[in-house]
């Protein structure tokens, strides 16, 4: 039976946004939206194509101040709140989610860790040179034996008077290839096991710092990715993150809660993106001499692919708001259930995008393809779904 014909119910990913938005998010909301549209999307075939960050962006970016977003005022940058960086990470990544990849691992995994856990001198010397973007930062946690097991870090800092001595290899280091100053977690005490984990602010200068091998990816190909090769890097004391060793373990849960929140949200972006385009092509396709989307068959994967979106992005925006609020416990749990939700959807949604575009979604010249390649980054990258259950099963277990 077809159902009744109301036009006021009709949404899409685009306009579907069932969040409450103050002003000055919708200003910034369309204000991202028309960078993305005017800047990103001309050269996203070529960035995807070449598998290089196009560097008119990071100057246009520099510009807008998008790139310093995640760094406060007081440095130079225009963090406001966590909201705000993810109505950026979910419109940039509408268009090209390695480009908020790119902005996302300076300004926050880089940026705002510095911001939230430095001492006030380390927030001196690094934040406004970040927050400008004159320097690029990354962030450095996964090792060739340290994936979803972050905690079995292998990288060696070892105190020798005044300064630490960092050995070791950081793998798919998003930035990495382009970065100046990398925030590295490494142990300072393997006897004490997580306690003696510790964070670092390393410059590509520093003596024993190399950019190692670039890395070819299927997806997010416009956002650089490589290694970080450590030999007997010598960093200053004054470098070591918050002044006190120890504390790597809390900077990075801490730092991973924001990452698994604004990763879910480029997740969003995509899977956005994708729906729109299939319902656009269900309703100018015609097959049988009647658009596609007469068929039930295809309204039954158009709605579950909205509704699916529609709760992954109430999920992505209560985290935001429990960021913002400060409530911690709250948030660490918040981040696994839309990480594991939001990461697996997009996946979901993509597959099924392509499956209503057939053919033409197999095809380069549709962007069905480069969706589906980039949403198969977001289950595994900042924690993979299975390690997000153990975490909320340990929540149901306490």
């Amino acid at each position: 039976m077809e159902g009744p014909k109301d036009p006021g119910l009709v949404h899409t990913g685009e306009d579907a946004m069932h969040v409450d938005l103050s002003e000055e998010h919708q200003i910034l909301k369309e204000t991202v939206r028309r960078f993305a549209q005017q800047e990103i999307e001309p050269r996203v075939a070529a960035m995807d194509r070449d598998e290089a960050f196009d560097e008119y962006l990071w100057d246009k970016g520099r510009d807008l101040g998008f790139v310093g977003m995640g760094i406060g005022t007081a440095y130079g940058g225009s963090f406001s709140d966590y909201v705000s960086l993810g109505v950026m990470a979910e419109e940039v990544s509408r268009v090209d989610a390695g480009v908020a990849v790119v902005f996302g691992a300076h300004s926050v995994l880089c940026g705002n860790n510095i911001e939230r856990n430095g001492t006030p001198e380390q927030k001196d010397r690094y934040l406004p040179r970040l927050a400008s973007g004159e320097r690029r930062g990354c962030m450095g946690i996964t090792e060739p034996e340290a994936g979803s097991d972050a905690l079995s870090i292998r990288t060696r800092a070892k105190k020798d008077g005044s300064v630490y001595v960092l050995s070791g290899t950081k793998m798919f280091i998003s930035n990495a290839p382009i970065a100046d100053t990398a925030l590295i977690y490494a142990t300072t005490d393997p006897s004490r096991g997580h306690a003696g984990l510790s964070a670092f602010i390393v410059e590509k200068d520093f003596p024993g710092y190399n950019r190692g091998r670039s890395l070819s990816k299927l997806g997010l190909r416009s956002s650089p990715t490589g290694e970080i090769v450590l030999e007997d890097c010598v960093v200053p004391e004054e470098n070591l993150l918050g002044g006190e060793e120890g504390k790597g373990l809390s900077i990075m849960f801490s730092g991973l809660d924001v990452e698994r929140i604004l990763w879910s949200c480029q997740a969003l972006g995509i899977a956005g993106a994708a729906f729109d385009a299939s319902l656009r092509y269900a309703r100018e396709r015609r097959q049988f001499s009647q658009a596609l989307i007469s068929f039930q068959m295809i309204q039954d994967k158009l709605a579950s692919m909205l509704v699916e979106i529609e709760a992954a992005r109430l999920m992505a925006y209560q985290g935001l708001v429990c960021l913002d609020r400060g409530d911690r416990r709250r948030t660490r749990m918040l981040a696994a259930q839309v990480k594991l939700y939001a990461c697996e959807m997009v996946n979901r949604v993509t597959t099924e995008a392509l499956q209503i575009h057939g053919g033409y979604g197999y095809m380069k010249e549709f962007p069905l393809e480069r969706y589906l390649r980039d949403g198969r980054a977001y289950a595994i990258g900042a924690g993979t779904s299975e390690i997000q259950k153990l975490i909320i099963g340990g929540y149901l277990m306490a």
